[in-house]
């Protein structure tokens, strides 16, 4: 009996990584082939039978990206607009989070809940309002309308999370700080801010993720090249008779490389702070 239950268990486990490396397999080949196609030249993308390294092999397209000024233009914008958005977001989340988990206040569940459906609102439905929206308060084109269009879609999550990492912090640290003569503003910031900072970091590295990727906004909401983010260059790539594929898949990998170190640079604090607003929320 207990050799048929070991067995039992060596075999799921045998199971689950069968699907974890498949999984892996899958998530990764197309990687894989991206950093091929940037290596090999624009003539030899389509080539039959494909390779995955030919004769070749070169950086060509790497340093036509990287030594285009206008392509880094576009990476300048998207670090611009993704860290404004990022630290805003967070400001602004912490201090609703705050009051959403400290206080009760009018028609707080009825903001709770407009939080909470605008994420359901697929953002395409909202290209044409906001597009009016931005060009009547002089904002089109410029980095104001871009990072405040995109706080829209960045701070419902950021409250949601923050709130829900906040509510598992004990009151007695507040009251704490009261009794030795605090304010509210002293416990949020003396004490649950440090506190709460693998929960702003999860919030942080997906905030500037969003921002980084978003694709719809920036080229609607941008008009010339010392606007465009890296997702509008990607594209721009694409020429009216040909495209330049080895330079697409340059300038996607360059693009991956912030929000890669940012994941890898705070990946424990990040899991632990989705793992605890989660979890205990």
């Amino acid at each position: 009996m207990a050799t048929t239950v070991k067995t039992r268990r060596t075999l799921a486990k045998a199971g689950v990584l069968t699907g974890l490396v498949i999984g892996g397999l899958f998530a990764f080949l197309p990687v894989l082939w991206m950093v091929s196609t940037s290596l090999k030249s624009n003539g030899e993308v389509f080539q039959n039978p494909p390779k995955l390294v030919t004769e070749s092999f070169s950086f060509d397209a790497y340093w036509a990206i990287l030594g285009d000024g206008t392509q880094l233009r576009y990476f300048l914008n998207s670090y611009v607009v993704a860290f404004a958005v990022t630290i805003l977001t967070l400001l602004v989340a912490l201090l609703a989070g705050f009051a959403f988990s400290r206080f009760t206040f009018p028609f707080q569940k009825t903001i709770n809940a407009v939080i909470v459906s605008v994420q359901a609102v697929p953002p395409i439905t909202l290209v044409i309002p906001y597009f009016g929206l931005v060009v009547g308060l002089g904002l089109y084109n410029t980095y104001p309308g871009l990072i405040l269009t995109h706080m829209v879609f960045t701070l419902p999550y950021a409250i949601i999370m923050i709130t829900a990492y906040l509510n598992t912090l004990p009151r007695e640290l507040d009251e704490s700080v009261k009794v030795d003569g605090g304010t509210n503003w002293t416990a949020l910031w003396r004490i649950l801010v440090p506190i709460s900072v693998p929960g702003l970091i999860a919030v942080g590295v997906y905030t500037f993720m969003i921002s980084w990727n978003e694709y719809l906004f920036a080229l609607s909401l941008t008009r010339t090249d010392d606007m465009r983010t890296v997702p509008i260059g990607i594209q721009l790539l694409m020429g009216q008779h040909s495209y330049e594929w080895n330079q697409m898949m340059a300038m996607s990998i360059l693009g991956s490389v912030p929000v890669l170190l940012l994941f890898l640079l705070f990946q424990r604090r990040f899991i632990g702070g989705l793992t605890a607003g989660a979890v205990k929320a």
